[in-house]
């Protein structure tokens, strides 16, 4: 696979059987409880989660003040005992991140990075700036919690295998808006967080790309609204296909007789590019599906849709005993 465009980014090592997954909570407040059912949940997976104790700290609508967030973030990329960090649930509040991130310690401490929801903002630029692959999950105060939460085959395909991965959707699954087959590098995230990167140092890079977008509680007209505007930035030149997630009660409201694929093939039905619709990825209501950005990917839509992507990680070091 080839995408121009789009620079190699830095696999991650794989997440192994008894390696440290470090918990954090970059934007919102999180609930105890459902903290606590997420990491039973990684108990069960063979993993061993960890947190700082300040992860339920509460400053306004956020996990803690700004300092808190950041040097959770930080010291968790550098403790070598940590493989993956995870985060426990979106909100609001990775946008405060941004200015203060410490790119020089990521790239030096390249480890697995996943959430989705307002981590889209950490997701994309550690992406785009740190040169690193990053992963749109579930996460560790939501769908780890919950019954069903976790489509699992994605998630250990995405973290844990050094292997290509490839998976067909039936109808039930996902749905086809515009036919053909397209490669690129898999990208995305929450579609209102995609859009407010405009304008900022922190800005999408999307040429050359898969580009996924998904969003929650959104109606049509919004949606239409997003899309605009990610249209009239340039933001659709030079992407090769589009993959849209569940889109969980963004349905019409009241009385109209159209559908939001309706609406989403309108506004883009003019790049004569492959569109999926209905992946469940992010805000989803069961099995979260993991998809790793950065990585080379190809979307075919036809009859059926099928997925298919590099390995995201690479083979993890042998450890020391």
């Amino acid at each position: 696979m080839s995408s121009s465009f789009q620079p190699e980014r830095d696999r991650p090592p794989a997440l192994c059987p008894g390696d440290t997954v470090g918990i954090i909570a970059p934007a919102g407040p999180i609930q105890p409880d459902a903290l606590e059912a997420g990491c039973a949940t990684l108990l069960r997976m063979g993993y061993r989660p960890f947190y700082l104790p300040s992860i339920l700290e509460r400053d306004l609508y956020f996990a803690g003040s700004l300092e808190r967030r950041l040097n959770e973030l930080h010291e968790m990329f550098r403790r070598k005992e940590i493989r993956a960090i995870l985060c426990a649930r979106g909100g609001y509040g990775c946008n405060y991140l941004l200015p203060r991130l410490d790119l020089q310690l990521i790239r030096r401490n390249r480890k697995i990075f996943a959430g989705c929801s307002d981590v889209t903002t950490l997701l994309t630029y550690m992406c785009d700036a740190a040169g690193l692959v990053t992963f749109h999950s579930p996460m560790a105060a939501g769908d780890f919690g919950r019954p069903d939460g976790i489509d699992e085959e994605a998630w250990f395909a995405a973290i844990a295998s050094t292997k290509g991965y490839e998976r067909e959707f039936d109808a039930g699954e996902a749905q086809p808006l515009a036919n053909g087959t397209a490669e690129g590098i898999l990208y995305g995230g929450c579609l209102s967080l995609l859009c407010a990167s405009l304008g900022t140092p922190y800005e999408i890079h999307t040429r050359g790309t898969i580009l996924f977008m998904e969003d929650l509680n959104e109606p049509p007209y919004r949606i239409d609204r997003l899309l605009m505007q990610l249209k009239l930035a340039g933001k659709f030149k030079g992407v090769k296909g589009i993959i849209f997630g569940e889109m969980r009660r963004c349905d019409q409201r009241g009385a109209e007789d159209y559908t939001l694929q309706q609406v989403i093939e309108r506004v883009l039905g003019d790049l004569h590019v492959p569109i999926a619709f209905g992946l469940k990825s992010g805000h989803v209501s069961s099995r979260n599906f993991t998809l790793p950005f950065g990585v080379r990917a190809k979307l075919h839509v036809g009859d059926s849709i099928t997925l298919s992507h590099e390995p995201p990680v690479r083979k993890a070091p042998v450890k020391r005993t």
